[in-house]
């Protein structure tokens, strides 16, 4: 494992305790960005001319901060190569600083996110759509079977944290998006079969989150760190999640749950809010609806008692023309707050996404999927904005 240039030191640096900012809560609402590698041979020109895309500028952030946000979760590939000798790219760090710098200077907090790295690539977020706009020749989930890879990943982020400790607007760094060993080497969606034939295996993200860990505090012992369960980091497997021990981390979910209504096609009438949902695949739907919500937070908060350890809820987000998604964010959100959680919203598209590829999470677009143009005042905004508004911690109060 090397790395072509030594972290820099970053001029900036802070004063005060970031980690104060996920405890007694909620302090931060805001919302993801998603940035990945270009694939010119796949995307055309679709999400820019690369490396990385698609692009933002700093309008695109002055615009989320001018709405109320204060916290950027940056989804982004990692800084060192997926194949080996796992080396620094150069291009993604300099993409990443960009984007820290704009994001600081609309004086928003960032959280940092890798999708990537050694023995990881994008694609494995696109399993099932093999054959169709790629082949499986992009696929790498090493991570998952070789033990130098998950080496190399912690010195990934060794090397980052290095590089980013002090940064006045970086107040977490989220070790992996979305653990999914499970799913893409084994295909097995039980926790409990999972952890009884695979604890403490390669596949076992415990151990792997808990060695990436150790490395960030040898160069890093303020910022803190949040870390996510395996099966993209859903509620369902929070409770296998093994605390590491660190007293700065905190706990984090994805909540798109229940897929089947987060993520319908446009036009569905099968699912609405309330509704029924088969959410456990036995072929007998379940009611849905507040109850069921506050079942599911409930599960959350029982983590947080267990554990003692904050939790927030660094993705949630549902497709603009679900069925009743207003009253559904509406109503999530809520608990968030009762509940004390930091959330961020999938996603905050640059101005370029505005106009480029699949627009089922441009909340500005509003509910209606023939629209493909921003509507300010849309329920989805309004929804967003009236919890965003909320937040009183920027950098520039907390320095």
């Amino acid at each position: 494992v090397t790395a072509t240039a030594p972290p820099t030191e970053t001029p900036l640096t802070s004063t005060y305790d970031k980690f104060s900012l996920w405890v007694d809560g909620p302090h931060l609402r805001g919302a993801n960005i998603y940035q990945r590698r270009v694939y010119p041979e796949l995307d055309g020109d679709s999400f820019g001319p690369g490396p990385v895309g698609p692009p933002f500028t700093e309008t695109d952030f002055t615009t989320l901060a001018s709405l109320g946000a204060n916290v950027v979760h940056i989804s982004h590939p990692g800084l060192f190569s997926e194949n080996a000798p796992y080396e620094l790219d150069e291009a993604m760090q300099a993409n990443l600083d960009q984007l820290l710098d704009w994001i600081y200077a609309a004086d928003m907090f960032a959280v940092i996110g890798f999708r990537t790295g050694p023995g990881r690539s994008e694609f494995t977020f696109f399993h099932g759509e093999e054959g169709s706009w790629f082949d499986e020749s992009y696929f790498n989930e090493q991570v998952w079977v070789d033990a130098d890879a998950q080496a190399a990943w912690a010195e990934m982020w060794r090397y980052t944290a290095a590089h980013y400790a002090g940064h006045p607007a970086v107040v977490g760094y989220e070790l992996m998006i979305e653990p999914n060993s499970h799913a893409v080497w084994l295909d097995e969606w039980d926790p409990e079969r999972f952890y009884a034939d695979h604890s403490g295996s390669l596949y076992d993200w415990n151990p792997l989150a808990a060695q990436i860990s150790t490395a960030v505090r040898e160069v890093d012992v303020e910022t803190p760190i949040l870390i996510g369960g395996m099966a993209y980091s859903s509620a369902a497997w929070l409770p296998y999640l093994e605390p590491t021990g660190d007293p700065r981390t905190v706990y984090v979910v994805h909540q798109y749950a229940p897929f089947a209504y987060t993520h319908q096609e446009p036009g569905s009438t099968a699912f609405t809010f309330p509704g029924q949902v088969d959410e456990n695949g036995d072929g007998q739907p379940e009611p849905f609806d507040i109850s069921w919500l506050l079942a599911l937070f409930d599960q959350i908060n029982l983590f947080r008692i267990r554990t003692g350890a904050p939790v927030a809820v660094s993705e949630y987000g549902i497709v603009r023309w679900a069925a009743d998604g207003p009253a559904f964010l509406v109503q999530q959100q809520n608990l968030m707050e009762q509940y004390g959680l930091n959330y961020a919203i999938w996603s905050w598209s640059s101005s370029w996404g505005l106009t480029q590829g699949y627009d089922g999470f441009i909340y500005r677009f509003g509910p209606d999927p023939e629209n493909h143009q921003v509507m300010p005042d849309n329920e989805l905004t309004v929804a967003l904005r009236v919890v965003w508004l909320q937040n009183e911690k920027r950098p520039s109060t907390m320095e």
